[in-house]
C-alpha cells in the first residue's frame, strides 16, 4: 500500500489507483493495458482497498481527510459522490473532459456520478438487481410485488413446500436498496431538490405508505423467509439455490453462481424484470457500481484524469463484465458479441439501467441510510403509516446532524 499521510505515494509518474481488489484481474489487466498506451507518460499502480465497502470508505475518507497526497484515482460506491464532493475530496472534471465522458452513459450510472450539476465521477462499472424466479413452478413472472407475494404464498399452500420471495432485509445498506427501489416505483423519493447546505426530505406519506406496505406485507405473510431480518445477498442467493425460493431480488453474480452451485436449479431459472409497486407503473431496478474520481490533493492530477479516461473505456468496461461480472455503463458495450453470450439477459440489465432509482446523492447520505436502516428493522416491525411518519422524522433530523445513529 502506499505510504499514509501526505506521501507522494511513488514516482513522478506512478498514478495511485485507490479500488477494492477486484479478483477477476479485470482491474489489473486495465491498468497495465493504459499504462501501456500512454507511452511512458504514466504508470497506474493499484493500491488495494478491502472488498467491504463500508471498510473501502473508512479507509478513503482517513486518507482524503487527512489530504493525503498519494490519492490520485479514487474507486468509489456510487453513494459517495455527494458525501466526497461535499467534503472537497474529489475534484470536479473539467467540462470538456466531463463532455466526453457523458457521451454514451446510461442515464442512471451517469446520474451517481454527478453533484449539484457537475461531474465528480466517471461511471466505470455498474449493477442492478433483476428478479429471478423458477420456471417449473411459474409461467410468467410476476409484474408487481403484490402479485410476487400472492402466487408464493398460494404455491406454499398447494405444495406444503416453502417458496420463499427471497430480499434483502438485514439491518445494512441492502436493506436502503430495497426500500429505495420500492419507495421510487411507487411515485416518492427521499430527500427533494434544493440548492441549500441541507437537502429538503420528500418521503411524501402517501407513496412512502405505499412502499412500506410491501414490507409489511411481505415480511407478515408465508413467503417471507423466517430469516428474512437477517438476510443479504449471499443469503438469498442460498436460499435459492437450495430450492427454498420460488423468487429472488438480487444481482447478476447469482446466475453463474447457480450454473456452477446448482445446475438443477439453474436449469430452471429465469430472469425478469425487477417488480413494481404500482400495477401499471414501471419498476424502478436498484443501482450500484463503482465510480472513478480524482482525488484533490493529488499533485498528478493531469494524468489522473488521462488515466481514468483510459479506464473506463468500452474495452476495459466489457473486459470487467466478462471476467469479473460486473456490467458495463455504456449503452454500446451491451451490443458486443462477447457481453451477448455472457449476458444472455443482457437487454434487460440495460433497461433496467435505464429505469433504475439512484439513492440519494447527499453529502448526509450515510446518515440517511443509517435512519432508514434503523426505522425499518426488523421488517416485520413496520407499520406502514405510522412507520412513514417515524422515518421521515428521523431522516429529517440526520441531514440536518441533529440525529445520533
Amino acid at each position: 500500500m502506499a505510504a499514509c499521510g501526505r506521501g507522494e505515494g511513488g514516482g513522478a509518474n506512478v498514478v495511485n489507483w485507490y479500488v477494492f481488489k477486484e479478483p477477476s484481474g479485470a482491474y489489473d489487466e486495465a491498468a497495465a493495458d493504459c499504462s501501456r498506451r500512454s507511452g511512458g507518460r504514466y504508470e497506474i499502480r493499484i493500491q488495494a482497498l478491502p472488498t467491504s465497502a463500508d471498510t473501502q470508505r473508512e479507509q478513503l475518507v482517513r486518507r482524503l481527510a487527512a489530504k493525503d497526497r498519494s490519492v490520485d484515482i479514487v474507486g468509489m460506491d456510487v453513494i459517495w459522490t455527494g458525501e466526497f464532493a461535499e467534503a472537497g475530496w474529489i475534484q470536479p472534471f473539467p467540462a470538456d473532459r466531463a463532455a466526453e465522458i457523458s457521451r454514451g452513459v446510461l442515464a442512471g450510472p451517469l446520474q451517481t456520478g454527478t453533484y449539484k450539476g457537475r461531474l465528480y465521477a466517471a461511471p466505470s462499472t455498474s449493477n442492478t438487481q433483476l428478479l429471478w424466479y423458477r420456471t417449473d413452478r411459474v409461467s410468467t413472472p410476476p409484474r408487481t410485488w403484490d402479485e410476487m407475494i400472492d402466487t408464493a404464498v398460494s404455491l406454499g399452500r398447494q405444495t406444503g413446500e416453502p417458496n420463499y420471495v427471497a430480499v434483502q432485509g438485514n439491518r445494512y445498506e441492502g436493506y436502503t436498496v430495497w426500500f429505495n427501489a420500492l419507495l421510487e416505483s411507487a411515485g416518492g423519493t427521499v430527500l427533494g431538490e434544493g440548492t441549500g447546505p441541507v437537502p429538503p426530505v420528500s418521503l411524501e406519506q402517501g407513496p412512502t405508505s405505499t412502499a412500506l406496505g410491501v414490507i409489511s406485507k411481505l415480511a407478515r405473510s408465508p413467503a417471507a423467509d423466517p430469516s428474512l431480518s437477517t438476510s443479504t445477498e449471499d443469503t438469498t442467493r442460498l436460499a435459492f439455490q437450495a430450492g427454498r425460493a420460488t423468487f429472488m431480488v438480487n444481482y447478476p453474480f447469482v446466475y453463474p453462481s447457480a450454473q456452477r452451485d446448482a445446475p438443477e436449479v439453474f436449469a430452471n431459472m429465469g430472469w425478469a424484470r425487477y417488480p413494481a409497486v404500482v400495477a401499471g407503473q414501471p419498476s424502478r431496478p436498484p443501482l450500484g457500481g463503482i465510480n472513478l474520481g480524482v482525488g484533490a490533493f493529488s499533485r498528478k492530477s493531469d494524468l489522473a484524469f488521462d488515466a481514468v479516461e483510459c479506464l473506463i473505456s468500452e474495452q476495459h468496461q466489457v473486459n470487467a463484465a466478462v471476467k469479473g461480472g460486473l456490467p458495463p455503463t455504456l449503452d454500446a458495450a451491451y451490443d458486443r458479441p462477447e457481453m451477448r453470450e455472457a449476458y444472455p439477459f443482457g437487454d434487460m440489465i440495460r433497461e433496467s439501467l435505464r429505469d433504475a432509482a439512484p439513492r440519494p446523492v447527499a453529502a448526509a447520505y450515510n446518515d440517511v441510510s443509517l435512519a432508514v436502516q434503523r426505522t425499518l428493522h426488523p421488517p416485520r416491525s413496520v407499520d406502514p403509516e405510522r412507520t412513514a411518519r417515524a422515518l421521515r422524522d428521523l431522516v429529517d433530523r440526520a441531514v440536518k446532524g441533529e440525529a445520533l445513529l
